[in-house]
């Protein structure tokens, strides 16, 4: 059995941590090489860099961020945000990432994944989809890219099969539709992808209550659980959620004291 992973999700935009709702209403959330620090030292899993503005404004990820980051914290962390290249990719692993995520890039440029993952192996390439649910009375949710700004059409189980014959080792799924709202994951969406694939799903979007993270896991069928307003605002913190969910009879790595 593989431990069941927190990841504190950081949302980078002009150097900042920010969040809001549904991929809107942007708001300060502090620097994020201390705030990866202090996720890092409070016993989270692993982190997640999301550069959401580089894919519509079309500039690279923050590499600098990404090299002070290295230089600090001691748990694995993936970024993704405007990676559209072999070289980007191999620019970010050598300054110290230890997976990067494809999302717009991905949906242009399919080969790119399999591309990454024969260079750089299937572990570090992951694919984040950001799904919300169609607005017709057609069941299902369509692909959303460039920071959720635009609809691809695609629907997002026969993408994430997809990605995943490819040679995508992860998938980071986030609802549109929960995002930044701690109304809780989308737990449909979650297990219709999770079940699809055979490579782990981190559930993200929506997170609001001890009950919600379990969820992801228990009925959502989540790999891992990706956190951000709840962590940043100091709701809950990374031992609190662990200890919840470990006296839940979850598979979680204990914080070493």
């Amino acid at each position: 059995m593989v431990a069941l992973r927190l990841i504190p999700c950081l949302d980078v935009a002009d150097g900042r941590v920010v969040k809001g709702v549904n991929f809107v209403g942007l708001r300060d959330a502090g620097d994020p090489v201390e705030l990866a620090c202090r996720y890092s030292n409070a016993g989270a899993d692993e982190l997640v860099f999301l550069d959401i503005a580089a894919s519509y404004q079309g500039r690279g990820t923050l590499i600098d961020v990404v090299r002070r980051t290295a230089e600090e914290v001691t748990i694995p962390f993936t970024v993704g945000g405007g990676i559209s290249s072999i070289a980007a990719i191999t620019e970010l692993l050598r300054a110290g990432a230890d997976k990067v995520s494809l999302n717009s890039s991905a949906v242009r440029d399919p080969e790119l994944i399999s591309k990454a993952a024969n260079i750089f192996g299937c572990q570090c390439i992951v694919v984040a989809i950001d799904a919300r649910k169609k607005e017709s009375t057609e069941a299902g949710w369509d692909v959303f890219v460039n920071g959720g700004r635009k609809n691809t059409g695609l629907d997002a189980i026969d993408w994430a099969r997809q990605v995943a014959q490819l040679g995508a080792g992860e998938i980071l799924l986030t609802s549109m539709d929960g995002d930044g709202t701690q109304q809780g994951y989308d737990l449909e969406l979650t297990r219709s992808i999770a079940k699809a694939v055979s490579i782990p799903v981190i559930a993200s979007g929506g997170a609001g209550s001890l009950k919600h993270i379990e969820e992801a896991f228990t009925k959502g069928d989540a790999s891992a659980a990706l956190l951000a307003s709840l962590l940043h605002d100091g709701e809950l913190t990374v031992d609190e959620i662990k200890n919840y969910l470990i006296a839940q009879n979850l598979l979680i790595r204990p914080i070493e004291k």
